[in-house]
């Protein structure tokens, strides 16, 4: 590993300092921004920070792809103690001061940054595939920077080096588990590169964890980490008074071109959360592709389609070779809902994930979760979500003809 150099303080955005803020308190944006039905949260929702943390988190942010100018700067050191974080690739990087420019080539990582930060400021440089997604979805309406940040890589996460230079990020986030070829090329170019891995509601703690240090704002990272595991406490809970019998769950996360699933997956433990076996429990871990006789030896009481792909329960409905399966002939096939990212994958909306899937799995528990949004999605993207967005993050036209669904709906 190349040793990190330090670099000097870039402005510092709003000038707040860390904290540790309640939950439904959303941060207030930075400039004025219109408001109403729709739009960001007026201010309502406002920042609570605690005091007294500033001076262990002053000093000069850490280089990376960094200027002859940074670099020369970098010699007068930082003046704050600075922090260390561990990436998991098991590298420590050394930091004078909260980031203020980060790229990052994993999908995944611009939503949960902007959750953990409360605003999209810092991020420079994201995945074709993430704009692609802000252009088409709710983030993009929340954040309308994030439509058209540059992108520094495609779907195969092979970063574009001179691409990244020229944005002179702090750090750059890659994947620590596709091999060296994506991090090495940066690495040389004299990047700092903190090295993700994921799957697991450890690794997204791990991840929110990190990110509330590398901004600053571990207040807000501590808040939704008590969120999640308050969540997780309340739907089993619920689930459990319930005394239910647990449905049998298959999660497709393709199903237009053939169907697919995933053994060992993030989605078996929202499913367990939300009092639901897993289908397709005993798959080697990745991507599987599966026929119809498999999905009929399965024979699931409930199917999810995930957010990634483009099958409706439309058209699960209507396939000759599947009408016989219990799913379908009751009518419990749901399109995984799409917020501020997609619902199926580790995010800092799987708590919601996890109150929804519940909801729909045990028709006995009040279905609450979309009166919960507003608050919620207004704590994490600092955005207030009209009663139309809400049907669109549940997708109301897509599983409006889906048992139990009417539920839902505002």
């Amino acid at each position: 590993m190349s040793t990190p150099v330090t670099r000097s303080a870039r402005p510092t955005g709003d000038g707040t300092t860390p904290g540790t803020p309640e939950l439904p308190r959303a941060r207030a944006a930075t400039a004025p921004r219109p408001a109403g039905p729709g739009g960001p949260s007026r201010r309502r929702l406002l920042r609570g920070l605690a005091a007294g943390s500033a001076a262990a988190l002053g000093g000069t942010a850490l280089a990376a792809c960094s200027s002859r100018e940074d670099r020369d700067a970098a010699s007068t050191g930082g003046k704050g103690g600075g922090f260390t974080v561990t990436d998991q690739r098991g590298e420590k990087l050394r930091f004078d001061q909260p980031v203020q420019r980060i790229v990052t080539t994993v999908m995944p990582v611009p939503a949960i940054l902007t959750a953990v930060d409360g605003g999209y400021g810092r991020i420079k440089g994201i995945n074709e595939s993430t704009r692609t997604a802000n252009r088409e979805g709710l983030f993009g309406v929340m954040h309308p920077a994030s439509k058209n940040t540059t992108t520094v890589a495609g779907s195969d996460f092979a970063p574009n080096v001179e691409t990244v230079v020229k944005l002179e990020p702090d750090v750059v986030i890659q994947w620590a588990d596709q091999g060296d070829d994506v991090i090495a090329p940066l690495e040389k170019a004299g990047c700092v590169v903190l090295g993700l891995t994921y799957g697991t509601q450890k690794h997204l703690e791990t991840w929110v964890s990190t990110f509330g240090k590398l901004t600053g704002e571990r207040g807000r990272a501590k808040a939704i980490l008590d969120w999640m595991e308050e969540e997780a406490t309340a739907v089993k809970a619920a689930v459990r008074k319930l005394r239910a019998r647990e449905p049998k769950v298959l999660y497709l996360n393709a199903a237009t071109d053939g169907y697919e699933t995933y053994g060992d997956h993030y989605m078996d433990h929202s499913v367990a959360l939300a009092g639901g076996t897993s289908a397709a429990t005993g798959l080697p871990p990745g991507n599987t592709a599966v026929g119809t006789e498999q999905l009929h030896r399965w024979d699931p009481d409930v199917i999810l389609l995930g957010a990634f792909d483009a099958s409706t329960p439309a058209d699960i409905y209507r396939a000759p070779a599947l009408r016989s399966l219990r799913a379908v002939r009751q009518r419990r096939v749901y399109k995984i809902p799409l917020g501020g990212y997609r619902w199926d994958p580790p995010n800092c909306e799987s708590p919601l994930m996890w109150r929804w899937l519940s909801q729909v799995l045990h028709p006995g528990l009040r279905a609450d979760v979309r009166e919960r949004l507003p608050e919620r999605l207004g704590y994490l993207y600092d955005y207030e979500i009209s009663p139309k967005q809400a049907d669109e993050i549940l997708r109301i036209d897509m599983n409006g003809k889906s048992a139990g669904y009417g539920r839902f709906r505002g």
